[in-house]
């Protein structure tokens, strides 16, 4: 039986999403728990897709299957238990075989969060704390040169696994979280996301916003594509994916 997980966690402590050798990751406390559940038989889940260290999930997805059918209110019971704080299943149903948790993806949206204001060592985790003014203004204004169908070779790491480099941003923002302004979300939704490329985005954006370089330089930089010509990679702290779509 193949079932779809929404769940979220607290990337602070992972070694990112993916399952790596003598590591803590997000993927590997996820597979240990259902193994319990399905009676000690291994279990693999599979992700809409990865994140790296630090970053958090709203609404992460995965699929996975059951020797045998389980009530979908149990299994998030059961998981939940079992699971250490920092991770959190949300919602568990029953779905197709032929459904594939990162083959299906037609969108993915995720935000940043920036600390314009005094520094939060509470937040540290959580938001990036620049901890200086920027140019809203401009930042907002480059941002909207992301959209569209580009090339995002300079906004990533490059892979010999990675034969295409376009992807679509159908949608971008930056606003002011209404309770406390010196907080900047900025917000991306696209077709797909490659390693480091909102990071990478971000860090170019805050240097826009620095004044360090001017909102047409996007286009410039998408042009060339050439990883050294976008600067430097924003934090991960600041990242989450918060939502997939189907």
């Amino acid at each position: 039986m193949r079932y779809l997980m929404t769940f979220s966690y607290d990337g602070t402590n992972f070694y990112g999403y993916q399952k790596q050798p003598k590591q803590r990751t997000v993927q590997k406390v996820i597979e240990d728990a259902l193994k319990q559940i399905n009676g000690g038989r291994e279990v693999t889940i599979c992700a809409s897709g990865r994140t790296d260290a630090g970053v958090h999930a709203l609404s992460q997805k995965a699929h996975f299957d059951l020797d045998k059918k389980m009530p979908c209110d149990r299994l998030i019971k059961g998981l939940n238990s079992l699971l250490p704080e920092d991770v959190y299943i949300k919602k568990i149903e029953e779905i197709d075989d032929n459904f594939h948790a990162r083959y299906n993806v037609i969108g993915k949206e995720y935000i940043y969060i920036i600390n314009i204001g005094e520094y939060n060592p509470i937040e540290r985790n959580y938001v990036y704390q620049y901890n200086n003014k920027l140019d809203l203004n401009e930042m907002e204004r480059a941002l909207k040169f992301f959209e569209g169908e580009h090339n995002f070779k300079s906004f990533t790491k490059v892979n010999d696994e990675i034969i295409d480099y376009v992807r679509t941003i159908s949608m971008t923002s930056l606003t002011r979280d209404n309770k406390d302004m010196n907080k900047i979300i900025i917000s991306f939704v696209g077709t797909g996301f490659m390693r480091y490329m909102v990071r990478n985005m971000i860090g170019l954006l805050i240097e826009v916003g620095e004044g360090k370089r001017k909102a047409e330089d996007v286009i410039k930089i998408l042009d060339q594509e050439d990883r050294t010509m976008a600067g430097k990679t924003a934090p991960a702290c600041g990242l989450y994916l918060k939502n997939v779509f189907y």
